[in-house]
C-alpha cells in the first residue's frame, strides 16, 4: 500500500470536500502532499494532523489560488522543504453563479483566474520540479460541454482547462509526464450545496442517473489517484468523466 512512498504531491484546495478526499488518499499510499487552501487555517491544520497520522510528511501552504502573481511561493516552497514534484492535482475551484447574458467582468475573472489560469501557471511553475514520469491531473465538470443553468463563467474555465490538458499532455509527452482531467459529475459537496436550486437539483440528478444516487467525494478521489499511479501510465490528454452514467441520457 506504499506505492507512492518517497513521491511529493501538491493538491491545491486540498483541505476540504474533493481536495480533501484526494488528499488523504494520496497519503495513504504514502505520498508526502502539499496542500492549498485559502481562508480556513482551522481545515488546514486538521488535514495536516490527518495526513501526519498516516506517517507522511504534509505541509499547507495559505494562497489566492486566483492571483498569478503570487502562486511562485506555492513551489518556491515545495523545492525548499521537498527538493521535487512528482504529483500536481489542480483541485482548487471558484465561481459566480450566472447566466452567459449576465456574466460580468467580476464573474469572469474570478472563474478563469482561480480555474482557468491556475492550471496553467501551477503546470508551467510546477513541471520544473518534477522528475519524468511525474502525473498531472486537473478537475473539471460536466458543465464544460452541457447547459447547467447558472454555471456558465465556471463553465468556460472548465472548459479551458480540459483543452490545456490536451495541450500539455502532447508536449510534456517526451518526458513521459502524463496529464489529464477529470470531470465529476453532480458530487454531493459543501459546493454543490451553493446551488440555488440545490433540492430540485438533487432530486434530478438521482432520478436521471442510472445508479440511482448522487456521487460522493470517494468516487472522484478514487479515480483522481488511480491516475497518479504508475497503473495509469499509458493515459494521457483524457478527459475522464465520472457522474455515474448521468451524461448517458
Amino acid at each position: 500500500m506504499n506505492e507512492l512512498a518517497g513521491k511529493v504531491a501538491l493538491v491545491t484546495g486540498g483541505t476540504k470536500g474533493i481536495g480533501k478526499a484526494i488528499s488523504l488518499k494520496l497519503a495513504e499510499l504514502g505520498a508526502d502532499v502539499v496542500v492549498t487552501f485559502l481562508r480556513s487555517r482551522n481545515a488546514a491544520d486538521a488535514i495536516i494532523d490527518q495526513l501526519k497520522s498516516l506517517g507522511t510528511n504534509p505541509h499547507a501552504i495559505r494562497i489566492n489560488m486566483g492571483a498569478q502573481e503570487k502562486l511562485p511561493k506555492i513551489f518556491t516552497e515545495i523545492k525548499e522543504k521537498y527538493g521535487r514534484l512528482d504529483i500536481l492535482v489542480s483541485n482548487a475551484a471558484l465561481g459566480i453563479y450566472t447566466s452567459a447574458l449576465d456574466i460580468n467582468d467580476k464573474a469572469w475573472q474570478l472563474s478563469m483566474n482561480t480555474n482557468a489560469e491556475a492550471f496553467l501557471q501551477c503546470v508551467k511553475l510546477g513541471q520544473e520540479l518534477m522528475p519524468n514520469g511525474s502525473k498531472i491531473v486537473a478537475l473539471s465538470s460536466l458543465g464544460s460541454v452541457r447547459y447547467i443553468d447558472g454555471y456558465a463563467a465556471i463553465g468556460a474555465s472548465k472548459a479551458a482547462i480540459e483543452t490545456l490538458t490536451r495541450y500539455f499532455a502532447y508536449e510534456l509527452a517526451p518526458r513521459h509526464i502524463n496529464v489529464n482531467t477529470v470531470s465529476g459529475g453532480f458530487i454531493d459537496t459543501d459546493a454543490l450545496k451553493g446551488f440555488p436550486s440545490y433540492d430540485k437539483m438533487v432530486e434530478e440528478v438521482i432520478r436521471r442517473t442510472p445508479f440511482r444516487r448522487v456521487g460522493n467525494v470517494d468516487d472522484i478521489a478514487d479515480v483522481v489517484v488511480f491516475l497518479c499511479t504508475k497503473k495509469a501510465s499509458w493515459i494521457t490528454g483524457q478527459v475522464i468523466v465520472v457522474d455515474g452514467g448521468y451524461s448517458l441520457a
